[in-house]
């Protein structure tokens, strides 16, 4: 959900005017898209209640009804962008290679970014197994992007990256989004879809692109990954 100068002025019971000062003046959170301006409800939300501001409660309880939706896994992929033969033989040198991927904002400081992802592993590898890592930091990487996206990059050569079953990496997935919801949601389809077998083992020998957007798309149109299907529900009759 995403909302309008107008919408948001109504809910903060405001003119447009007031609502242009308090972004300047004050820090209310917008976004700039394509010479359009929008706004996160929660982040109105959380600003209001922070700043003291009136804020009508139809605002959290009308985000609450229309949660963001979620595009499919492939069409985040390919917002976000597949790269294959990634240079690297550091966690620092793949990370740094990873951020520089990505297709974010001019505004985005990548540097700070990457301090941030470096302090997480620092704490902890974000291996998940199987030669696949997830980098991110302990919050979600919520941005200041028009869309989610997906970025998922294969190393040239594996990576030790100290993973729980002591597997180097060889492919990094890393989603960012918008909205804290709409990742986590985006989190929980990337690791079911990681189930699967076959996918798996196209991660570890590189297949090309469209292999892995078609796989992406057979697991979440049937929701099976081979080793386990989400049961359907029966027809109401």
């Amino acid at each position: 959900m995403q909302l309008t100068l107008r919408q948001t002025a109504g809910y903060l019971g405001v003119n447009d005017t007031t609502v242009r000062r308090w972004i300047n003046q004050r820090g209310l959170p917008a976004h700039s898209v394509d010479e359009q301006m929008y706004f996160n409800p929660i982040e109105v939300w959380e600003w209001a209640v922070e700043s003291g501001v009136s804020v009508s409660r139809a605002l959290l309880e009308d985000a609450r009804r229309s949660p963001d939706e979620v595009p499919p896994l492939a069409e985040l992929l390919r917002e976000g962008g597949i790269f294959h033969d990634v240079e690297g033989s550091t966690k620092h040198e793949i990370l740094a290679g990873f951020v520089e991927r990505l297709p974010l904002p001019p505004e985005q400081d990548r540097q700070f970014l990457l301090a941030v992802l470096e302090a997480r592993e620092a704490l902890g590898s974000t291996g998940i197994g199987d030669g696949i890592a997830i980098p991110h930091v302990r919050n979600p990487i919520v941005l200041h992007v028009a869309r989610p996206f997906l970025t998922l990059c294969l190393l040239r050569s594996p990576v030790e990256f100290g993973a729980l079953d002591g597997k180097p990496v060889h492919a990094l997935f890393m989603v960012v989004s918008p909205t804290v919801p709409m990742h986590l949601r985006i989190l929980a389809r990337l690791g079911f879809v990681l189930r699967d077998g076959t996918l798996r083992q196209m991660l570890g020998s590189g297949a090309d692109a469209v292999e892995i957007l078609e796989r992406l798309d057979f697991i979440e149109t049937s929701r099976n990954t081979g080793s386990f299907q989400v049961p359907r529900p029966e027809p109401a009759e």
